[in-house]
Order: structure tokens, then sequence, then C-alpha cells
């Protein structure tokens, strides 16, 4: 398979699956300026929407969309644990937080990240709207949960705490959010994650203790 990826994106995600479940994958940067491949592809041949992440199977199909990707991923390696089964309640509440990133907290970093400066009042109210989703976080790990579906890593925990990490670059301190931010500091450091983030140029290897 291949994983078509920006460093740092919330293609970090399907990264960070990949290195649990342990398949074989290759990566390929993308440009999403210019549109264009580490390897000198189109990408709006691979992915038309021309946003990452992108996953090209084995068989040669394309998957866009974080949720869809990370259960595919997470279906090939059921034993790993990354995802319940399907039918199950749990699997919905699964389905229920990678739409919640998706939709909502990772949405509300948009105009961090929209290549316009924002002036005091915009910066104000996309900080707000930042704010409120952290606080449904926060909320949920209120019950003392290590995850966010209680204490098993699933698919979810990637993709959100990719999208927490965005507040380092943001200018948003978690300090308002004690278990979240003790919750970004659990993932950042687990195996998966650093090694995802050494590859991405992230991190260096010399940060790793």
């Amino acid at each position: 398979m291949k994983l078509y990826y920006k460093p740092g994106a919330c293609s970090m995600a399907a990264h960070i699956v990949f290195n649990e479940i342990g398949l074989s994958f290759d990566l390929d940067k993308v440009d999403t300026s210019s549109g264009k491949t580490e390897s000198g592809g189109d990408f709006r041949k691979i992915s038309p929407n021309g946003y990452v992440p992108a996953l090209v199977t084995n068989g040669g199909d394309v998957i866009t969309e974080n949720p869809a990707v990370l259960q595919y991923l997470a279906d090939r390696v059921p034993e790993a644990g990354l995802a319940p089964a399907n039918g199950t309640l749990e699997r919905t509440r699964l389905q229920e937080a990678l739409n919640f990133v998706s939709s909502e907290l990772h949405k509300a970093f948009g105009p961090f990240f929209s290549g316009t400066d924002l002036d005091l009042e915009a910066k104000t109210q996309a900080h707000d709207n930042v704010a409120r989703r952290i606080d449904h976080i926060e909320r949920s790990l209120a019950d003392g949960r290590v995850y966010l579906l209680g204490e098993t890593f699933t698919v979810a925990d990637a993709y959100a705490f990719v999208v927490l990490n965005w507040a380092n670059f943001v200018g948003i301190d978690l300090a308002p959010w004690p278990k979240t931010r003790a919750y970004v500091t659990l993932m950042a450091a687990r195996p998966s994650v650093v090694k995802a983030m050494i590859t991405e140029g992230l991190i260096a290897q010399e940060q790793v203790a």
C-alpha cells in the first residue's frame, strides 16, 4: 500500500496506524500547493480533492478521508485491536469519535492554516472555536479513561492526537485543559507516534530519550 501524506498534516494519523499494525507500506510526500508528489506524480490524478491523506490499496483502489482510511487500515489487522468489530455499539462509538475529530475539531483549526493572516478578531474567534471542541475532549476524559473510548488505544486516538498537537503550532496553550494536555503528552511518547514524527521530520532522532 502507499500513503500520500504531508508532514504533520492529518495524514500522520494513518502513518501512526501503519506503525501500529505493522503492515508494509510506502510513503509519498505531497506538496498540496503545487499538487505534485515527491516521486514526481500529479496528486490530483490520484485524489482529485487535492488534500491528504490518500491511500492506494494493494489492489489499486484509492481511499480518501481520514475516518475511512483509518478504519480500513484497522480492519486489515483486526487482532491489533485498533477498531471494535463492525456492527457493535463500540464500533459506532469509534465512528462517533472519528467524525467529531474530523468535522468539528479538525475543521475548527482550519482558519489557522488558511494561508492568510488573521486579524485579532478572526484569530480570537478561531481560538474560541477550537477551545469549544477541546472542551468536549476534556469532558470525554473526565471519567479517568486513558483513551477516547476507554482503556484501549484506537484509530480515533491517532487522529485526535495529530489534530490536538497542532495547538503547539498555532499558539494555543493546552494548560486550561489538563486532562487533554496529559493525553497529548501520553500519546506523544507512544513508539508508533515517535516513529511517525521522526520520519516526517517533525522531531529529530536526537530528541528522543
